[in-house]
């Protein structure tokens, strides 16, 4: 089947000035409807990643985008040679050992149920770097508390207190048995060098330490961390790629029964999985304005049909076949789809991008809120996904009238 003859016919019928206005203004309805549609549907999503951008940011200050831990229990041995073999694989740029486990912190009115983590020189450094901090937030004696967890444990900087693993209550009911284990029997008293005040989660229940200091609150022995922070660049768009180079390589070496690769948003699945499905229920719900728009072409090209109707009986007496009607009308349908397509798309990275450089639409309640203006992240496959389902669904909505036109121009009426 050729196209050059119906996408002719099918541009004459989209642009070519036509006797029935009516027409024109159902066509330009449509269009409007595509482009506004489209622009508004990409620039909720933009303004989606853009929080989902901010999340990824907060996290990132103390956990890395993706971890390598042990596949069966809590612990694992850390060689040199495991670190240069991962650091290694395309993508990676920095590998951490790093302790972390739940813990029991008492002050000296109250106790609460922590997540102790500890960090290597360098992962400190970074988080002073990236929270514009020039004093340490601990040294390798003490720790540093989310603000939200120091407000409950009413504890403050240079305040003492006890913190130990839960494990070392169990041990102690194992020594009314074994006395031996007494001497390991020791509740270590730690200063608080700071409070800190970087993400909900960590405010909440979170202590930063040194590395040595977490495996001794923890009981790891000498040799054993509870994982690698892995991370990769900062652009979270290179995350997916990391993610998926580095369970390949577990594959390729058959390490699968000794690591698994756990992303960030795996790990708080709860929180990203929740404003994934916040997304895309608004790509569904958004996209039904495109819909309704791009079934106004349905009536615009049918009554196109009928105008045409005897034009479409000379086309026929010229050679033209059944096949070919339908391919000038879903031509037609398909060129107003990408027109008005390309138009919101251009619409909405415009809006984007200003926004993202002036932040003109502000928050309602800045002081609320971390930043001032909405924030925008655009992303690639967003608009190629919006513009290929509006395309996909101009093409067919335009496949009753291009068959209603075959149709017409078939009719033995037409000849009389």
């Amino acid at each position: 089947m050729r196209f050059g003859p119906g996408l002719w016919i099918a541009l004459r019928y989209s642009f070519a000035r036509k006797r029935f206005r009516v027409i024109n203004i159902i066509s330009a309805i449509s269009l409007s409807g595509i482009i506004l549609g489209v622009s508004t549907l990409l620039v909720v999503m933009s303004v989606l990643n853009g929080f989902q951008q901010i999340a990824w940011d907060l996290f990132v200050t103390v956990e890395s985008p993706a971890q390598v831990l042990p596949a069966e229990g809590k612990h694992m041995k850390v060689p040199d040679s495991l670190l240069v073999q991962i650091g290694e694989i395309e993508g990676v740029v920095s590998t951490e050992p790093f302790a972390e486990g739940s813990a029991i912190l008492s002050g000296k009115e109250n106790s609460e149920l922590v997540m102790v983590k500890g960090i290597s020189r360098n992962a400190h450094e970074r988080l002073m770097k990236q929270t514009d901090r020039e004093v340490p937030y601990f040294s390798t004696e003490t720790v540093s508390v989310g603000e939200v967890l120091a407000y409950k444990a009413k504890l403050a900087p240079a305040a003492e207190v006890k913190i130990f693993s839960p494990e070392l209550i169990a041990l102690g009911l194992q020594s009314l048995t074994q006395p031996y284990l007494l001497p390991a029997l020791t509740f270590p008293v730690v200063q608080v060098e700071s409070v800190f005040s970087l993400q909900r989660i960590f405010n909440d229940h979170y202590v930063l330490t040194s590395r040595e200091m977490a495996r001794g609150i923890l009981l790891q022995e000498e040799d054993l961390y509870s994982g690698i922070d892995v991370r990769g660049s900062d652009d979270r768009a290179t995350h997916a790629v990391l993610v998926r180079n580095l369970r390949s390589w577990v594959q390729e070496k058959g390490l699968e029964g000794s690591y698994v690769i756990r992303p960030l948003e795996e790990k708080y699945r709860d929180i990203f999985g929740v404003m994934e499905i916040e997304k895309w229920v608004s790509f569904s719900v958004l996209m039904l304005v495109i819909v309704v728009a791009a079934l106004s072409l349905t009536g615009s090209l049918t009554m196109t049909a009928i105008d045409k109707r005897q034009e479409l009986f000379y086309l026929r007496c010229l050679g033209l076949e059944k096949p070919q009607f339908i391919m000038i009308f879903i031509m037609e349908g398909g060129m107003i789809g990408f027109a008005g397509t390309v138009v919101g798309a251009a619409v909405a990275w415009v809006i984007c991008l200003v926004q993202k450089t002036f932040g003109l639409i502000e928050l309602p309640s800045k002081s609320a809120f971390i930043i001032e203006a909405y924030p925008v992240s655009m992303q690639t496959s967003d608009f190629v996904v919006v513009s290929g389902t509006t395309i996909a669904v101009s093409l067919l909505v335009s496949l009753y009238p291009a068959i209603k036109a075959a149709g017409i121009a078939g009719s033995k009426s037409l000849s009389d």
